[in-house]
């Protein structure tokens, strides 16, 4: 790939900017009506094209040359939005398929899976996005993009990509007709007598919540 190519806004990084500022609002907002729980069948199709299209500006900022922000230490953009609200109707939303299991660093060798949740990755990357959205509104332009792309590659990059290929395992679950088998050792605080109960409910909640919207038949093709 030419550097043209890879770095295309280097003659005019005000464009690059706005594509990539348009790109994180366009999210921010869309998440945050997902969270509001008016459409709960579409939901995890939903965040499944909406973290996709995420990742593209992170992947557009993690292959961009580095960013120098204007100043030397980061201006105040004051108290942090709460976004514990957000987290717990997603949390809600999403239950019980809300909690997988993650490779931290797939480059660390045996590295052990530890259990996340879908919820808190949405209530981690909302927060990352809106500390440089900050900026930008405040026309630091160069201080928006330094931050968007340390924290793309230092944290929620790695958790949308996480949060990506869970909800991407649920829909081909429920494509490949392949329910859940257990879910047990994902929560640290989950009742093993339950498991199968839990696993039974997350098949149940799957096909609810995926498949019609998808317009999968109840049971698809092998």
């Amino acid at each position: 790939m030419s550097d043209a190519t890879l770095h295309d806004s280097h003659h005019d990084p005000a464009d690059f900017a706005v594509q990539i500022s348009d790109q994180i609002e366009s999210f921010i907002v869309a998440v945050t009506e997902v969270a509001k729980g008016d459409e709960p069948d579409s939901a995890v199709p939903f965040l499944l094209l909406e973290i996709s299209q995420l990742l593209l500006a992170g992947g557009r900022l993690g292959a961009h040359e580095d960013f120098v922000p204007d100043e030397r230490y980061e201006p105040d953009v004051g108290p942090e939005p709460d976004v514990d609200e957000l987290r717990e109707r997603f949390a809600t939303l999403l239950d019980p398929i809300d909690v997988y299991s993650e490779v931290f660093d797939p480059y660390v060798p045996r590295s052990q899976p530890v259990a996340c949740r879908i919820s808190d990755d949405l209530a981690d990357i909302i927060t990352d996005l809106r500390h440089g959205m900050a900026h930008y509104r405040d026309g630091r332009v160069s201080e928006a993009l330094w931050w968007w792309q340390f924290s793309y590659l230092s944290n929620w990059g790695t958790t949308a990509s996480a949060a990506l290929r869970a909800l991407q395992s649920l829909v081909a679950h429920v494509r490949l007709d392949s329910p859940l088998d257990e879910l047990d050792g994902l929560d640290t605080d989950s009742n093993a007598d339950g498991d199968d109960q839990l696993a039974e409910e997350a098949g149940r909640v799957m096909a609810a919540e995926i498949a019609a919207p998808l317009g999968l038949p109840s049971s698809a093709r092998p």
